[in-house]
């Protein structure tokens, strides 16, 4: 199966290993996803999207547990529905506590070996432990383990049958701020290797912090595709806000305001919050228009350049 949309189109990579070709899928009357074309391909991408807009129906649908209801994926070229070539490089991590809750972690993590007809022994299995620092535990049962131990005893599992393709469905719930930094350590080290890492969220800072590349979607709709510093500068649209640090921000407010990009400002003692339509036109003008009474400004500072208000407008647009 070939990538719809040119390869300029950020939602797609030149050499693809899934392969998300027009899809849908829906349960009953319920749209879970709707006409989603995209691609992954090495390294990690980040699957962006609140609770409910369909991230999970589309890690399901590429791993083969969930048929396609209209259009085609492919992993590797195959329909991993039909073809058991697909899953055999393939493995999810779901969100779901899917664990024995009786058996060790080491024990879960060689059933995971065996069940992927991989290496079983003990050098292996203590390799995938170690990747995500769970020694400490491995032989304690894992209904006893926190949520944020059991999510790691899962990506172990996973990582135990050297997927060249790695899903994971929100891995970093319940983690401790030490555990999410490890985990995503061990995540771009995969996807520096060459492998398909695909991570899902709903936690904007995790996304941003996991993967220079994300896939958003909203309400089973591709809503944007790119670097975060990509989408953000493609919303030409969306205003900005610029916190601008002065010593007299009464009389650069009446000098600002206007400016035929400014659309609105807001005095605080030492500062103003400006929203504009042309962040570049506001940065040329405003030492001018600060010169010109002799004011004096300490800053210049975008207030909304983090994923979170790419997210906020993301949903509000669509």
């Amino acid at each position: 199966m070939t990538a719809v949309g040119p390869i300029s189109d950020p939602a797609f990579v030149e050499r693809p290993t899934v392969e998300v070709n027009n899809v849908s899928k829906w349960f009953g009357q319920k749209v879970a996803v709707s006409n989603l074309s995209c691609s992954f391909g090495a390294g990690v991408t980040g699957l962006l999207g609140p609770n409910g807009a369909g991230k999970t129906t589309l890690l399901r649908m590429i791993a083969g547990l969930t048929d396609v209801s209209t259009g085609a994926v492919a992993v590797r070229g195959f329909d991993p529905r039909r073809h058991t070539d697909a899953y055999r490089s393939m493995t999810l991590v779901p969100d779901e506590d899917a664990v024995y809750p009786d058996m060790t972690g080491r024990r879960f993590v060689r059933y995971a070996a065996q069940l992927a007809d991989a290496d079983t022994s003990t050098t292996n299995v203590q390799g995938a432990i170690d990747a995500v620092d769970m020694a400490h535990a491995a032989d304690r049962a894992i209904g006893g383990y926190s949520k944020g131990m059991r999510q790691r005893i899962k990506v172990a599992a996973a990582l135990v049958s050297e997927p060249d393709v790695l899903i994971l469905d929100e891995p970093l719930n319940g983690t401790d701020p030490v555990q999410r930094a490890h985990l995503i350590d061990v995540f771009q080290s995969l996807g520096s290797s060459g492998r398909t890492v695909i991570v899902s969220s709903h936690v904007l800072e995790e996304v941003e912090r996991v993967s220079s590349r994300v896939i958003a979607i909203v309400d089973g709709r591709l809503a944007a595709a790119g670097s975060v510093e990509a989408i953000r500068a493609a919303m030409n649209d969306k205003p900005y806000v610029v916190r601008i640090g002065t010593d007299r921000p009464r009389d650069l407010g009446a000098a600002l305001f206007p400016s035929d990009c400014v659309l609105s400002i807001e005095s605080e003692p030492h500062a103003l919050i400006v929203r504009t339509t042309d962040i570049v036109e506001l940065g040329r003008i405003v030492p001018s228009e600060a010169a010109a009474f002799g004011g004096r400004l300490t800053s210049f500072t975008p207030e909304d350049e983090s994923l979170e208000s790419v997210f906020r407008y993301l949903v509000e647009r669509s």
